[in-house]
């Protein structure tokens, strides 16, 4: 019998001895986190009681980041829009872990894996709150970005050389959209997921336009010799 939590995974056909292969899997989900998986799949009073005490915690975990972020950015913002960016980062939270809850494999305990929706939503709420009232910056602050870097006494040639074809390549190898995304959030330092809502897209979609704007910079520079240096794919956030 395998040890308790482990499961055994199936073998087919004749195994020879010193071909035994490993056949314990991961293990599962704990007592505790089966629990939650449970009482959170069912119906009625159960599932009413497990819903509001992860509730709680993810309340809890999402005022925890915000305060951490707060102070780490010497942010006084007034208390009351705080809580209510932390209540939104739990309510968003539970709504995305009811969601996936049937990925949930039991690689953590339960809370972990619920702790992090938490604190991904209120990094999110943060960011987003920080730029609500600001102006996206698009291409115009990306070029003079780059042309004061390419203009600086102690630059290089040879990155002088590179930053030139980088900005005639974006121009003649790029779309307009690949430009601005690109721009916005490699050089603008324009969180990606603010970037999403201001355009009225995905994450998912600016990500694969990053992706293709770089590949396109990347075969272009590739053609005069030169390489493109590491750009971040997701801006800061």
């Amino acid at each position: 019998m395998p040890p308790p939590g482990l499961t055994v995974a199936p073998v087919r056909g004749a195994v020879s001895v010193g071909e035994v292969p490993m056949l314990l899997a991961t293990p599962g989900p704990d007592a505790e986190s089966r629990r939650w998986v449970r009482a959170l799949s069912s119906g009625g009073a159960e599932r009413d009681d497990a819903v509001r005490r992860l509730h709680a915690l993810l309340l809890r975990a999402a005022r925890f980041e915000i305060a951490r972020r707060r102070r780490a950015t010497a942010d006084a913002g007034p208390g009351n829009a705080v809580d209510d960016l932390a209540e939104q980062a739990a309510d968003d939270a539970l709504m995305a872990i009811l969601r996936k809850l049937p990925t949930y494999r039991g690689d953590s305990r339960f809370t972990t894996w619920a702790y992090k929706f938490a604190l991904l939503e209120a990094a999110v709420k943060l960011r987003r709150r920080a730029w609500q009232d600001r102006e996206i910056p698009l291409e115009a602050h990306g070029w003079a970005r780059l042309a004061d870097r390419r203009s600086r006494p102690d630059g290089d040639v040879e990155t002088a050389e590179l930053l030139g074809a980088i900005a005639e390549e974006m121009v003649g190898a790029l779309t307009a959209h690949q430009r601005t995304v690109l721009v916005a959030v490699t050089l603008n330092d324009v969180p990606i997921d603010v970037l999403a809502e201001r355009l009225a897209t995905s994450r998912g979609a600016l990500y694969k336009t990053l992706h293709d704007a770089r590949r396109k910079l990347r075969a272009q520079l590739a053609d005069r010799g030169l390489a493109l240096p590491s750009i971040p794919e997701g801006g800061r956030g």
